[in-house]
């Protein structure tokens, strides 16, 4: 195919195909971009064509690729990827006019204990913009950068998609919560002996706190799991549970009272909370403001030490 050729493509259906191989199902696909199912159908019917092949057969309820779709996917995504750099690059960008969507993952510590004043911070520039917020753990975050569903992403990470950038913006400070009952520091023993809380997602009981504890050869007792921290602060007001939490989130609950924090009785190693983005976005002039304005504030809300 020449250049001349490219006239007979839709970039449409090119963004349907790649959609296709990720979800591997009509329905998704059409969730995920936004159209109903028979327009899917329709862009299927013409890629079919247009390759004169048929791209996807079924196998059960899943599309399975066929080996001239797999080949074509191998390609297509830096073509794209270069098509959306070159375009963007193109246009300026004045926050206070625009009214751009930015699609960002961010974890739940960061969604309940950093997005609130992100969220200000960002509106009072750019008012119009609309900002669409995915759950983004680590075990999520390379699949959605992957996909292009986020452009950026906020989160403890361990392993990124071949086409995504990274910057650390701060240390994740582990701090203890409990109830305000007016007792005095926690001891180390007060720590092992009382009930836990722990926010885990996927319903495991430990973590990498219970790793530091072990190194001074103790355990602690983790009586309850919940799956998000914005319910945290409910649970430990009036209780005798303790947790074990982020720096940030912790500031977040105290300010509800009835909570108090305090630095744990023991050394724990701080995490990093990464931000990470589509190398295809590393010069779109949106997608830069908003990355220098996460980290602007990223950096300007490190707690210095104990709340």
């Amino acid at each position: 195919m020449n250049r001349n050729d490219l006239r007979k493509v839709d970039l449409h259906l090119l963004i349907v195909f790649e959609s296709l191989m990720h979800e591997r199902n009509l329905t998704r696909t059409a969730e995920k971009l936004f159209l109903g199912q028979p327009a899917i159908s329709a862009a299927l019917l013409r890629l079919r064509a247009f390759f004169d092949d048929q791209l996807f057969v079924r196998n059960g309820r899943a599309m399975e690729p066929t080996p001239r779709a797999l080949d074509i996917h191998r390609r297509l995504p830096e073509a794209l990827d270069g098509i959306a750099q070159a375009i963007s690059e193109l246009q300026a960008f004045d926050p206070a006019s625009s009214d751009a969507v930015f699609r960002i993952g961010m974890s739940d510590d960061v969604e309940c204990g950093l997005l609130p004043g992100l969220l200000s911070q960002l509106r009072t520039e750019a008012p119009n913009c609309v900002m669409v917020v995915r759950p983004a753990n680590f075990l999520l975050l390379p699949g959605l950068l992957a996909t292009g569903e986020i452009s950026t992403g906020i989160s403890y990470t361990t392993q990124l998609p071949a086409n995504a950038k990274c910057r650390t913006l701060r240390n994740i400070k582990a701090v203890a919560i409990r109830a305000d009952d007016g007792r005095g520091p926690l001891t180390l023993d007060d720590y092992c002996e009382r009930p836990h809380a722990l926010v885990s997602m996927s319903g495991d009981l430990s973590g990498n706190i219970d790793d530091d504890l072990a190194r001074h050869g103790r355990r602690r007792r983790v009586s309850l799991a919940v799956p998000h921290f914005s319910g945290l602060g409910a649970l430990i007001r009036n209780s005798d549970f303790i947790a074990t939490i982020p720096d940030y989130v912790a500031a977040a609950l105290v300010c509800g009272g009835g909570i108090v924090a305090e630095d744990p009785p023991f050394d724990i190693v701080p995490s990093k909370l990464m931000m990470v983005w589509r190398a295809a976005g590393d010069q779109d002039p949106a997608e830069r403001w908003l990355r220098e304005r996460i980290v602007s504030y990223m950096t300007a809300s490190e707690a210095p030490g104990p709340l």
